[in-house]
């Protein structure tokens, strides 16, 4: 059987963005680019760490930008 991630389309960021939801209230998320993801609805940052992003909502900061 061969490996479907041989044959799979790759997904653009944007279409990879549109996946990604606030873990606290499922809400929409933006890329703020050099700092992480951040959820308007609740006001949280969700940071990259070492190049992968940290949506555990304990670590979020809060976002005033």
């Amino acid at each position: 059987m061969p490996d479907p991630r041989a044959t799979s389309p790759s997904l653009s960021f944007k279409e990879l963005l549109d996946l990604l939801a606030c873990p606290k209230c499922k809400g929409t998320v933006r890329h703020v680019e050099g700092r992480g993801f951040v959820c308007e609805a609740c006001r949280l940052l969700y940071a990259i760490e070492d190049e992968i992003p940290n949506f555990l909502v304990d670590d979020a900061k809060p976002w005033a930008g």
